[in-house]
Formats: structure tokens, sequence, C-alpha cells
């Protein structure tokens, strides 16, 4: 599926299945799609509606075209039957696959997390296809396996074996709490309404929850950093207690020319508002 540009014009595309590589993900485009193209990728076990739709309208208002969406498993996306079938190899591929199904010959790649450690793994593999990386609240490499030398998590997820996941409360519940202290400054309000529209989507929220998590992250490649060509950008929270910022600051390091962007009020999470208006012209420069 290619979708015709039209210059000059905004638009934001209502959502789409679209085949790739042999799954069906749901992705949304935003903006002129004859403008350079941002890819944003979201965290392991998040949707692509932890980019808010705000944050997708101010990147299109500004000359770019945004196209956010579900890895599989996660929101309207399918995946595999029990364990996960496939790898982060799989999801990296994906990546690409998303880009060719908007007819784009490259993108600028905005992965956060887990999604970064996709985009890291596409600049090595497919590097015509990617015009630049911004990598948020990551670490080099495939945390714990290549991370000894960089502090480790402060925080961890909840227990979800009690959940019922029939119980749409229950569920929104523990997603809010699983969200909780990962934020600089919580917004709980919020929290709870986001993850009441990524429970009323899920084709599968249990395996959207979790299965994310059990990916293989194959061979690994933190070794090759130094060979990223492209432009790159590193953003981190201050916050972050996932991630402490020495794993951003490492990551930056060792990725030739990389800039980085430490940014106070952020923990380890998609953007939050309150950092729009660093963040975007940061992005924006970034991908001109």
């Amino acid at each position: 599926m290619t979708f015709a540009g039209r210059s000059g014009l905004h638009v934001q595309m209502s959502e789409h299945l679209v085949d790739v590589n042999g799954t069906v993900l749901c992705a949304e485009g935003f903006g002129d799609p004859e403008h350079p193209v941002i890819l944003l990728i979201h965290g392991t076990g998040s949707t692509m509606l932890s980019w808010q739709e705000e944050l997708c309208e101010r990147f299109a208002a500004a000359g770019r075209f945004v196209i956010r969406y579900d890895g599989r498993d996660a929101g309207r996306s399918t995946g595999a039957v029990g364990a996960p079938g496939y790898t982060l190899r799989d999801l990296t591929a994906d990546a690409v696959g998303v880009l060719e199904r908007f007819g784009a010959a490259r993108g600028h790649l905005v992965g956060m997390s887990g999604g970064a450690a996709a985009a890291q793994v596409a600049a090595l593999d497919h590097p015509s296809r990617v015009a630049t990386l911004t990598l948020v609240c990551t670490t080099p490499g495939i945390p714990g396996m290549e991370t000894g030398d960089l502090p480790p998590p402060t925080v961890g997820f909840p227990a979800a074996s009690a959940v019922d996941w029939s119980d749409r409360d229950a569920v929104v519940a523990y997603l809010v709490e699983a969200e909780r202290p990962y934020a600089a400054q919580f917004d709980e309000v919020s929290a709870r309404a986001l993850m009441g529209r990524v429970v009323d989507r899920a084709i599968d929220i249990r395996a959207s929850a979790t299965k994310p998590f059990e990916v293989d992250p194959g061979a690994p490649w933190r070794q090759r950093l130094g060979d990223i060509a492209v432009p790159t950008l590193v953003v981190h929270g201050r916050q972050d207690p996932m991630f402490p910022p020495e794993h951003g600051r490492a990551l930056a390091a060792e990725i030739p020319d990389a800039e980085l962007l430490i940014l106070d009020g952020m923990g380890h999470e998609h953007f939050p508002p309150t950092t729009w208006d660093l963040v975007v012209p940061a992005i924006l420069r970034h991908t001109a």
C-alpha cells in the first residue's frame, strides 16, 4: 500500500492494517506523505498510542510525515500463538517494511527503549533505509547481556501472573501501576485514560502486555555501534530508573559523532508533554 503525496496538505490518515513480513501491523500517518518521514517505534510492552497524537501533529505541522505503528502483538497488530515466534531482527525488518508500505525509500527513525534497540540494529543491518537515528531512553546493545559495566535498573514491572485479563478495570489498573515507577512526574488521570484506550483497542491485551518481553534479542551488537554511520541523537531522561543516564552517555560515546540530550523531568517514558518544547525542535533540527 502506497499513499499518494498531497504537497502542502496536512492530513491525518486513519489507522490502516498493512501486511509486513508475513504479519499484519496497524499503522497511522500524520502530515504530507511527500515530506521527510519520521518513523516512531514504541517501547517494549507499549503500543503506538504512547506516541501521543498531539506530538505527532507537532512534527507534521513542522513539515514532517509521521508514521506510528503497533509492533507485533501490540494494539491492533497480530503476532504469533504462544511464545513469540519472532526475534528482534524480525521487529527491525518490520520497521523497514512499514516504511516500504508507506512508499518511503528511507526514514528518520525515532525509537524508545526496546524500539530504540530495533532502531540501532536497523542502522547497522539496513543502513540505506535509515536517514537519521533518534534513540530515546535506551542502552548500548542488549540490556544485561552487554551492559554489565552500566548501572542496573532500580525498578521492575509488577507481576502479571495474578492479573484477571478478562476484567477490563483490573487490567487498566495493572497497566497504570506498571507505568507509575518509570515516570518522573506521574499523571495518573492521563495514564488511566491512555490505558483504557490501550485495552479497548487491543486484539489480545495479555499478549500485548507480556509477549514482547520474551522476544529473543539475537546476536549482540554493542561492539558494532562504531559502525553506525547515520547522524544520531541520543535523548535520555535524567530520572530514568530503567536505564540511568550513564546508559545514554555510553551510547552517545560509542556511536560516532552522536549528539546527547538529557532531559530534566523525564524518566523512562515516551516524551511527556512537559518536554515537547525542547525535544520537538531538537528532533526537527536533527531531521532537517
